[in-house]
């Protein structure tokens, strides 16, 4: 599940001018939308896009072997709280929130808040690529707001 949500993380968050923390609604702007390839600190990666009501929708291999598999997470999943941005997802006992910074021009990372060693990179990707393309079924989490 951390590995969802450091994807989350970093789906969320874009690359202002200059390095350094982003601001949760700058992340908002520059990345909803649009398409992102990641690689996580143990070896998952795939793609993903973050929607405007908060779903992504993605493909996950993890550890960066077997499957790539299809990955949705649904409306209200990700969520602004003041500065950070959380995910909200009923089989988590708490809500995890993430520091995104700026690593490049066109890349970024996204690490949870206390889990320094836990983070994934982003790459943009241009284009409109399909995200989906294997014939298995997707894996879906239930965010805490679809469950309520």
């Amino acid at each position: 599940m951390l590995r969802g949500f450091l994807v989350l993380a970093g789906l969320l968050s874009a690359m202002p001018a200059v390095a350094g923390e982003l601001k949760a609604e700058d992340a908002r702007r520059l990345v909803v939308g649009k398409l992102y390839a990641y690689t996580c600190f143990e070896g998952t990666r795939g793609m993903g896009r973050v929607h405007s009501d908060g779903s992504v929708i993605g493909t996950i291999q993890f550890q960066g072997s077997g499957p790539v598999r299809n990955a949705w997470l649904p409306a209200g999943t990700l969520r602004v709280k003041g500065e950070s941005v959380c995910a909200a997802v009923k089989s988590m006992p708490f809500e995890p929130c993430f520091s995104l910074e700026q690593t490049g021009q066109n890349s970024f990372r996204g690490t949870v808040y206390g889990l320094g060693f836990a983070y994934c990179d982003f790459i943009r990707r241009g284009g409109t690529s399909r995200v989906a393309g294997t014939s298995q079924q997707p894996m879906q989490l239930q965010s805490a707001a679809s469950a309520e």
